[in-house]
């Protein structure tokens, strides 16, 4: 079974629930029975080892923990001899022996069923006479890692949290990212780290996702690393804040091996679980959108407070959208480069407002500015839209680091990938579009050659296209078009300056008049005989930051408003990326004689159509 067949049969649970429970409550019975089942088959192979273990060692007066964890080869174990199979041998006594069986597990594997409210949906569902249906529909589905690779397991937990998520109205998407595109973020995060996917180097690397969902983009980043350097070795960190999505996400950590106190529960941005802690890698996709009123107090305090020596030194953004919050607490989370060693390197999924929203001297453009002129930004990735479960909206990779190549440095690397989609056989949810295999790839080695880059199509005097669009780097490349016809040249990849993106607003001024029509000086003070601003003519003007300002004054002002000057205190440096600005094709309309045969063409089609409905 493929993974949305496994889930679908193990969402067929909810038949027997029907009635009993409403339509937005199944999740709360089929997420944790699917992540027992699962615990149940990876356990199996070494129960016999264990429980002997346990009582050879329980009997010595030692503590068997670190026994049983060796012997289960894994970092949980259960000293229980049932198994849900086992469980139901015993119809009478179902709801003591689930209970029992539980409890046997390790302590953090126990965490993750209290996280679910688990014993609440036993009592209820032993009320209902549903426990015993419920616990042998469970023990019927076969969960083996075998059988159902750990990454085959992430995607079925995925779609049964959006089955879920469909049905409560509530934001799939909030849980966990389309595994395409953390494809594309985990490649982008290593693909400059030579030392890291060289095989045979043992290297140890952290990685940490702070709305780390259900685990996607930690698993994958593993699983890339092991395909390969399988020596190199990726400890993992992260914090939910949903409860559902960490259970999950701390059972699959359990599985893998990983150290599961590193997985926090709660709220990254008002209670930081790994204060002090920097990571070598980072990704995120946090809400975006979403207002971050909640934790108002608390982030305006540390800012106010802490400045700089906190996460939110740079600015705030507005409390209608706090994903930029999240940008700061990642930048944060750097590790220092030392001697040329060391450093960080992130990828966040944004929407497009945190690249221009905000005029200069606001938060998103303070924050902007900060990564700029540190030199952080290395590229930024426009997707494809309708890529998300809950939005179709246009969403932005941003890549960030500070050990950026020598190549790289002082520059920023903009690619648009929102052509590289290919339509889904059935959409899901808001998802309509998939990047395939060859698209991820494709977007990678632009980012990894660090070049720019056209689509070129060729077309003939006629205007039919000669060839598919081609991917033409460098002008050596560029095709030659035809006698009469003309190329059509859409950029891919571009690479911008950072000062590029920078520019003063400037206030200018107009004197004010009296009745008579002559100009109001002062006279008090520093404004003696100098001209009086008119706040109705006040007027403001972008100067980019590559033009001197005086000379773009008097180019752009002073011809029209030769009376006005700059109020020299009030200019204030802004930041913004105006991305689709810089992708945006001219196109020549057709010409009026096309069109108008065009139009002929229609209407004597319409009135033979007429001619005949007559007849």
């Amino acid at each position: 079974m493929n993974h949305q067949a496994l889930s679908s049969f193990i969402w067929s649970v909810a038949d027997l629930l029907r009635g009993d429970y409403k339509q937005s409550e199944y999740g709360r019975v089929i997420l944790p029975f699917t992540v027992l089942r699962r615990l149940d088959c990876v356990l199996e192979a070494t129960k016999t080892a264990v429980l002997a273990e346990f009582d050879t060692k329980t009997k010595a007066g030692l503590n068997p923990e670190p026994f049983l964890l060796r012997k289960a080869g894994l970092s949980f174990y259960n000293t229980s001899p049932l198994d849900l199979v086992t469980l139901l041998g015993d119809q009478d006594h179902i709801r003591q022996n689930l209970y029992a069986y539980v409890q046997g597990f390790s302590p953090a594997a126990r965490d993750i069923f209290e996280r679910f409210d688990f014993y609440t949906q036993v009592e209820r569902l032993a009320k209902a006479n549903l426990l015993y249906l419920v616990t042998e529909k469970f023990a019927n589905i076969d969960l083996h890692p075998e059988v159902v690779d750990n990454n085959s397991m992430g995607l079925v937990f995925e779609e049964l949290i959006r089955k879920f998520a469909e049905i409560s109205n509530e934001t799939a998407g909030e849980h966990f990212t389309p595994r395409e595109v953390i494809r594309l973020m985990v490649n982008l995060l290593f693909i400059e780290d030579d030392d890291v996917l060289t095989p045979g180097s043992a290297v140890v690397r952290t990685i940490y996702d702070p709305t780390a969902g259900t685990g996607g983009m930690l698993s994958i980043a593993g699983e890339y690393l092991l395909e390969h350097n399988p020596q190199a070795r990726l400890t993992m960190f992260g914090q939910e804040l949903n409860d559902e999505s960490y259970a999950i996400c701390k059972a699959d950590m359990l599985i893998k091996g990983q150290p599961v106190e590193n997985i926090i529960a709660g709220n990254t941005l008002s209670d930081d679980g790994h204060a002090g802690r920097k990571f070598d890698y980072m990704l995120s996709n946090p809400p975006f959108g979403v207002e971050w009123k909640k934790v108002e107090k608390v982030v305006r305090q540390e800012h106010e407070s802490k400045g700089f020596d906190g996460r939110f030194g740079p600015g705030l953004p507005r409390v209608t959208d706090g994903s930029m919050l999240f940008l700061m607490h990642l930048l944060s989370k750097m590790a220092p480069v030392v001697n040329g060693e060391g450093g960080s390197r992130f990828g966040i999924v944004l929407n497009g407002s945190p690249l221009f929203t905000g005029g200069a001297g606001s938060g998103e453009s303070e924050i902007r500015r900060y990564v700029l002129e540190n030199d952080l930004v290395e590229a930024i990735v426009g997707l494809p839209t309708d890529m998300f479960y809950n939005t179709g909206i246009a969403t932005y990779v941003w890549i960030l680091s500070n050990k950026k190549p020598n190549d790289r440095k002082g520059q920023v690397q903009l690619i648009d990938a929102s052509g590289y989609w290919q339509k889904m056989r059935k959409s899901l949810g808001s998802k309509r579009k998939q990047m395939s295999d060859a698209h991820i790839v494709t977007v990678t080695r632009l980012f990894g050659d660090f070049i720019e880059a056209e689509l070129v199509t060729v077309f003939d005097a006629e205007g039919t296209a000669l060839l598919e669009p081609q991917l033409v780097t460098g002008t050596d490349n560029m095709p030659v078009a035809p006698e009469g016809g003309r190329l059509n040249r859409l950029p891919i990849s571009r690479i911008f300056r950072n000062e590029e993106f920078g520019y003063t607003t400037i206030t200018v001024e107009r004197p004010m008049k009296d009745e008579a029509g002559n100009t109001v000086v002062g006279v008090k003070g520093k404004q003696k005989g100098k001209p009086q601003p008119d706040a109705a003519l006040r007027d403001t003007e972008n100067v980019p930051l590559t033009e001197n300002i005086q000379a773009y004054f008097e180019r752009e002002v002073l011809p029209h408003a030769a009376d006005a000057w700059i109020d020299k205190e009030k200019n204030k440096v802004g930041y913004e990326i105006p991305f689709n600005r810089h992708f945006y094709v001219f196109e020549q309309p057709r010409s009026l004689h096309v069109i108008d045969d065009e139009l002929k063409t229609v209407t004597a089609n319409i009135m033979k159509m007429l001619e005949e409905l007559a007849e």
